[in-house]
């Protein structure tokens, strides 16, 4: 790539999508995408150093809707295909978008794994505690009682804690935001891509169309920013896990956890300390591969 393009001061045009977004009027996803294209050009990320993979779901359309190079997969598997992009060039940065469907549900095994290995990537989660791809079922992150199309007569679940969950599964970087804040929300995201390891965000993204219980003015009337106590202190594991738990009148928002001495997944593989698999010949000699075959018979 020509010195040109590397030095070229962007703009958010350059992260727009070649297709405009689809998504309902005055849902939360508009402000994540925004605020995920603004933090790109205040870091002067290169759109071709970015790669944007999802699952399926609303917010799992979001790669379509931005300039990078992106993936868009199956339901659930988005990190396990962000694992593979990653490792096999590591030098790219590798955001994953999704739901609490997408994520916590059939791709809650792999949010765990992904996380205990702490592979260098930021997953942002757009949380509506619905599914509103498939028009309004209860999702993991549902609240009990909620009334839905697949539970009419109240959701009998307990809902799942994705921060909770982070912190238990060894997430190095663990932080919840909200749409309606894109100031707030744009410094996490930063954050999350200048952490070196496994970097999670949960984002309160509501669903104008099928959630008509956690909306904009619920939320407005119960978050409250960690950054705005100074006595908090993110790298106190037990404390985050005390403000993961509160659910109520008061819900926190804002960076909870973060620990920076357990190395990423490319730093601890060795075969990567010559560079990005993708950027070497890897072509196996053939008595190698004859070697093999013969074993093999």
């Amino acid at each position: 790539m020509s010195t040109a393009v590397e030095s070229k001061q962007l703009t958010v045009t350059d992260f727009k999508g070649k297709v405009d977004p689809d998504w309902c009027p005055g849902c939360g996803d508009f402000g994540v995408l925004s605020s995920l294209q603004k933090v790109l050009v205040e870091m002067n990320i290169q759109p071709h150093h970015v790669v944007t993979i999802s699952g399926i779901g609303c917010s799992s359309n979001l790669p379509g809707f931005i300039n990078t190079y992106g993936m868009h997969t199956l339901h659930g598997r988005a990190l396990a295909v962000a694992t593979g992009v990653k490792m096999a060039n590591h030098k790219l940065h590798v955001v994953v978008t999704g739901g609490d469907g997408d994520g916590f549900g059939i791709g809650g095994n792999h949010f765990i794994h992904t996380m205990r290995r702490n592979v260098d990537l930021l997953y942002v989660a757009m949380d509506n505690q619905i599914y509103g791809l498939t028009t309004g079922q209860t999702s993991p992150t549902s609240r009990k009682g909620m009334k839905t199309k697949s539970m009419p007569y109240g959701n009998l679940e307990e809902p799942l804690n994705p921060i909770a969950l982070a912190l238990a599964a060894g997430a190095t970087f663990i932080a919840r935001g909200f749409s309606a804040e894109p100031k707030h929300l744009g410094n996490l995201i930063k954050q999350g891509l200048e952490h070196k390891g496994f970097a999670f965000i949960d984002v309160f993204s509501p669903c104008v169309t099928y959630n008509h219980d956690n909306t904009y003015a619920w939320f407005r009337d119960r978050v409250r920013k960690l950054e705005d106590d100074p006595s908090y202190d993110s790298s106190d594991w037990h404390a985050a896990m005390k403000r993961a738990l509160l659910w109520g009148d008061e819900i926190p928002i804002g960076k909870f956890f973060q620990r920076m001495d357990l190395p990423s997944l490319d730093e601890a593989e060795p075969v990567l300390n010559d560079g990005p698999l993708a950027h070497r010949d890897l072509r196996i000699p053939p008595q190698v591969v004859r070697n093999f075959i013969a074993e093999l018979i």
